[in-house]
């Protein structure tokens, strides 16, 4: 039997798990004996970096001590402890580390791995994702939306056959995803997605601390300095107001003033409410894309700790006109699910009898969540000039696996190559400035040819996340073939190796 787990790399806070002997997904305790394990990393000197519960307490009061970054990858941020420079990948990476250096101590060698990811990640923070796993020295040949590993936990231990169309909430603590899917048993397909990269727990704690400023200004005439009142303060505060209707700070001291804050259920929720209608938007987004109206929701599926929160609740209620169902532990739901899933992906052999009974039945169908091209001289119908336009081949929403066909055609007479671009966008984009090339090469043509020759373009979009894009020069035969990894993208060498850190 193989050790295969699945991660959930969170922005607060992370999980990783497997299925045990008898098939159940299970929680891997940190050295702490905690089911997860903050997503803050502490340097303590050039070479050893903490990330733990003590590392937490330290953020956003030591200038050495980073978290949050998870909603910086894909973006060229850096981070600077002790004169070294680091990045959200890299320090994804030490998170991981950590992750499966304490599982190992309790498992053995992990031999495969499932990374989870929000839905509306962006191809390159998909690719830095699986960057980071790499540095982290972790085998993971799959990655699954968050969304769909939380339906799959769900439709697996729910204890019933489920059957209809759910609607997955995936609020955490800096990322919000709304996935439309359709469910019989373990059969799962998705059929819509939105969301957004930044929207999540760390805003509301942000909010509660502009709150708690406002209204020490107001009492005192004093700044409330960052170091008295932080975000930490204010989670644990968040957390409070999800069972009162009001709480009051400890004392707080600043310059010569000190006073005791008070806030209210009411007041968090005002403001908090612009973010939240955003969220309501996107979801009555996915269920147009699906096609579906609330009547058509079976349950709603809370995942993610923020929403524990009532106002998620109510506005959840609100929008799908029922009740959403919660998970005992929203944490940890996502994890779970990626334990099943690389169960799912992983050969026969590396699971027990039992692990391959609870699996045996899933099948998960899911979507595009990025429009695919390719580059193509087109003529503009307002100047009637012909440039370089984005051509859409596979839309967002398309459900995987398909196959797509497209004719284009050559441009000169003579024209011995052609540019096999392939495009990335999170809209239907026709401007080439504003799409991602995903990769560029060259097919050879035969001369002496007038323009006009057929070039099919096939875009085949596996289930694996593999997409094989063939450009196939109709009369000659000549042919290119392309492979790309939707769910990775390329890896990239990081200036930083990892294994000259300590990880505590």
């Amino acid at each position: 039997m193989s050790n295969l787990v699945g991660i959930d790399l969170g922005t607060t806070y992370s999980a990783i798990s497997r299925l045990n002997e008898n098939g159940l997904p299970v929680i891997i305790h940190n050295s702490d004996g905690q089911n997860i394990t903050p997503s803050v990393v502490s340097f303590i000197d050039k070479k050893t970096s903490d990330v733990s519960e003590t590392a937490e307490k330290n953020l956003f009061e030591d200038e050495n001590t980073f978290g949050r970054f998870k909603r910086h990858m894909g973006e060229d941020k850096t981070y600077k402890a002790f004169g070294i420079k680091h990045t959200p990948t890299s320090l994804s990476a030490l998170v991981l580390k950590k992750l499966k250096e304490d599982a190992e101590k309790s498992i053995g060698k992990i031999d495969k791995a499932v990374i989870t990811i929000p839905a509306n990640f962006s191809s390159k923070a998909r690719e830095e994702t699986m960057q980071a796993a790499k540095m982290a020295g972790l085998n993971v040949k799959n990655i699954i939306n968050e969304p769909t590993a939380a339906a799959l936990y769900y439709a697996l231990s729910s204890g019933n056959n489920l059957s209809g169309t759910f609607a997955v909430y995936d609020l955490g603590g800096g990322t919000f995803d709304i996935s439309i899917m359709k469910v019989n048993g373990s059969d799962i397909e998705i059929i819509a997605t939105e969301g957004v990269q930044e929207l999540g727990g760390h805003d509301f704690d942000n909010k509660i601390c502009d709150l708690v400023k406002s209204k020490f200004k107001e009492e005192t005439g004093e700044e409330l300095a960052d170091e008295v009142f932080n975000c930490l303060s204010a989670e644990s505060i968040k957390r409070d107001l999800s069972k009162r209707d009001k709480v009051r700070t400890s004392r707080l001291s600043s310059g010569t003033a000190s006073a005791r804050i008070e806030i209210t259920r009411e007041e968090f929720e005002d403001s908090i409410s612009t973010m939240i209608a955003n969220a309501e938007m996107l979801c009555e987004g996915a269920m147009d894309d699906a096609g579906v109206t609330k009547d058509d929701i079976t349950d709603v599926i809370l995942a993610g700790g923020s929403t524990r929160i009532p106002y998620i609740s109510e506005s959840v209620k609100k929008v799908f006109g029922k009740d959403p169902v919660t998970f005992s532990n929203p944490d940890e739901a996502v994890a779970l699910g990626a334990a099943l899933f690389i169960a799912y992906k992983s050969d026969p052999s590396d699971l027990t009898p039992l692990q391959k009974k609870s699996i045996e039945k899933v099948k998960i169908s899911d979507i595009s969540s990025k429009y695919f091209g390719t580059l193509a001289l087109v003529k503009n119908t307002a100047t009637d000039i012909k440039e370089i336009q984005n051509c859409v081949i596979i839309k967002k929403g398309e459900k995987i696996p398909c196959v797509v066909t497209e004719s284009f055609y050559t441009t000169q007479d003579g024209q011995t190559g052609l540019d096999c671009s392939v495009t990335e966008a999170n809209t239907e984009e026709s401007d080439q400035e504003f799409v991602n090339i995903r990769c560029n090469e060259s097919l050879p043509l035969p001369g002496g040819r007038a323009s006009g020759q057929e070039i099919q373009i096939t875009y085949s979009y596996n289930d694996n996340q593999i997409m094989i894009c063939s450009f196939l020069d109709v009369a000659s035969g000549a042919k290119k073939d392309i492979e790309v990894d939707v769910s990775a993208g390329e890896s990239k060498d990081s200036e930083i190796d990892i294994n000259d850190f300590t990880v505590e």
